[in-house]
């Protein structure tokens, strides 16, 4: 079980970003963590792998578990080393690398055969084998999308951290990255799935939170979630009656507030 329990992050000692967060993913399982820009979701997958250093983040309270070990404040590798991987917004390969060689970057903390890694990257994405010895730099979006997870699987995770895997992508692409995500988990990878494509994250996963300005305020089953009047009107851009997709135009000017932060 990856655990995240009461926790409170503040950027530069003086913003705080994470108000009390609190959630579970299960081992074997997709949790959904959705929420709008600036929700606070990629700081908490920060928080969790150890990267809030970099931003002058600093976690203030609480406590982040893997199956029953504290990682909190641990160093990026040791968290890496207890099978926890993320996956960066915005893909990130090395543009200058093999796709190959960016596949070996993933496994440099694993303890396991990378041959076998490979392979097993290879049979998730065979277009990466076709592109194995071209520069990362040359390949499309989507394909850089698929390098960036394939990298993070070469670790050999028990949970993967994937923030945005959608964006920028088309919707065919989206549905591969869809369905690759669940190939992932049902070969028993858990999969925290921060997204701002509810729908898709929805569809796949087991359970959902959704986060605003630091703080989870919904937090169901993801069928539950689906059927729910406000996630359909604020997060699926439909009308609460009916199904009825919503246009930009009323979209942009609603009126009624959120049930959550009445």
């Amino acid at each position: 079980m990856l655990e995240v329990a009461n926790l409170e992050v503040v950027y530069h000692d003086v913003i705080l970003v994470l108000r009390g967060i609190s959630f579970q993913v299960p081992p074997g399982k997709i949790v959904a963590l959705l929420g709008a820009n600036g929700a606070g979701k990629t700081t908490v997958l920060r928080a969790i792998t150890g990267l809030l250093d970099v931003h002058n983040g600093d976690i203030t309270k609480g406590e982040i578990s893997v199956d029953g070990t504290v990682i909190t404040k641990a160093r990026p590798s040791q968290i890496v080393g207890r099978g926890v991987t993320q996956v960066l917004e915005g893909r990130r390969v090395f543009g200058e690398f093999t796709v190959e060689e960016n596949l070996r970057v993933g496994a440099h903390t694993s303890k396991g055969d990378v041959e076998s890694h490979t392979s097993r990257v290879f049979d998730l994405f065979p277009i990466l084998k076709e592109r194995r010895k071209s520069l990362a730099g040359y390949l499309s979006g989507g394909e850089q999308q698929m390098l960036a997870i394939g990298r993070g699987m070469m670790s050999d995770p028990k949970y993967l951290l994937l923030d945005e895997p959608s964006l920028g992508l088309a919707p065919l692409l989206v549905q591969q990255i869809r369905d690759i995500i669940v190939e992932i988990n049902e070969q028993g990878t858990g999969v925290l799935l921060v997204e701002q494509n509810a729908n898709m994250a929805l569809s796949i996963s087991e359970h959902g939170y959704i986060m605003e300005t630091g703080k989870i305020v919904m937090d169901k089953p993801s069928d539950q979630l689906m059927r729910d009047e406000d996630v359909q009107e604020f997060y699926l851009g439909l009308h609460a009656a009916g199904g009825e997709r919503k246009s930009f135009r009323d979209v942009k000017h609603y009126k009624r507030r959120k049930r959550w932060l009445s």
